[in-house]
């Protein structure tokens, strides 16, 4: 874990989505958090010493849903498939499927693996997997004012977690989506989908992937201060297993992230997600109090 010092700094943004304000000011104790996301490795780990069953392992239940339409009732979770082509963005549901068989290890339905890919993130985790691994490993997860302080790296203000520059196709600072989304992936870095932890380069707390590859988990409650997201790489509340589901924080956005869709892997970034959600691309990160 690297240590992060107490401090105040100004939270948020009002120069791209109407979640993301308003601009305040916020502080937080010391802490510590974790330099990298949980990985498959970690997460198989966890997995193997309690023999933990993951949210997406668990069959359904068909009273837990208001009117979602979903092939079957066996577990699975929810996939990114690319479209053939151009579609309407204003649809998420043209390129998130309901695949069962979908959990972490096997991240894109039956017969997919993440064998080789032990160093990537781990995904298809749903809230309450984040705090059973929390609980053995003797850490928590970072509130969203922790991670977005921790995320920013001591740049006050800055829109990316590099600066206010934005990437350059040829010197990428994080993993998003380059092409047209979400059909033409041509890979950052050469990789499409998520990418080994620490591919890219580190903030000035010396964190890595706090933008990219996977949203992260936060502990804390999800309350749009202004209207709902213009866009959301991710599905949203109508494939809750529950209508009444709490929703998290998310930070840091994700290799899905295109600047014509969504422009969010910047630190002041957010997006809500019902707490038993669980999707091919968030992950998380774990953080500890002091004393």
């Amino acid at each position: 874990m690297v240590l992060i010092p107490a401090g105040r700094f100004l939270m948020g943004s009002e120069e791209f989505y109407p979640e993301e304000g308003p601009v305040h000011e916020a502080s937080v104790a010391a802490f510590e958090i974790d330099r990298a996301p949980v990985t498959n490795r970690d997460f198989a780990l966890f997995v193997e010493a309690t023999g933990y069953v993951t949210v997406a392992e668990k069959p359904l239940d068909p009273a837990d849903f208001s009117g979602a339409e979903l092939p079957d009732l066996r577990a699975g979770s929810l996939v990114f498939v690319p479209t053939a082509g151009p579609v309407n963005l204003a649809d998420w549901r043209q390129w998130w499927a309901w695949r069962p068989g979908a959990f972490w290890r096997e991240p894109l339905g039956e017969g997919s693996s993440v064998e080789d890919k032990l160093d990537h993130p781990v995904v298809q985790v749903a809230y309450a997997d984040t705090l059973a691994y929390g609980d053995w490993a003797g850490v928590r997860l970072p509130t969203e004012t922790e991670w977005e302080f921790a995320g920013r790296g001591g740049l006050e203000g800055a829109r990316f977690a590099w600066g206010d520059e934005p990437q350059h196709p040829d010197q990428l600072k994080a993993n998003s989506w380059q092409g047209r989304f979400p059909y033409l992936n041509t890979g950052a870095n050469g990789w499409v989908g998520t990418s080994p932890v620490g591919s890219f380069d580190s903030n000035g707390y010396g964190l890595v992937d706090v933008t990219g590859n996977t949203w992260e988990w936060t502990s804390s409650k999800y309350n749009a201060r202004h209207e709902a997201p213009t866009c959301s790489c991710g599905p949203v509340d109508d494939h809750a297993r529950s209508a009444d589901q709490n929703q998290r924080a998310l930070k840091g956005g994700s290799h899905l992230c295109a600047p014509e869709y969504c422009l969010r892997y910047r630190p002041a970034a957010r997006s809500a997600q019902s707490e038993d959600s669980s999707t091919t691309h968030i992950g998380f990160r774990c953080a500890r109090s002091l004393g």
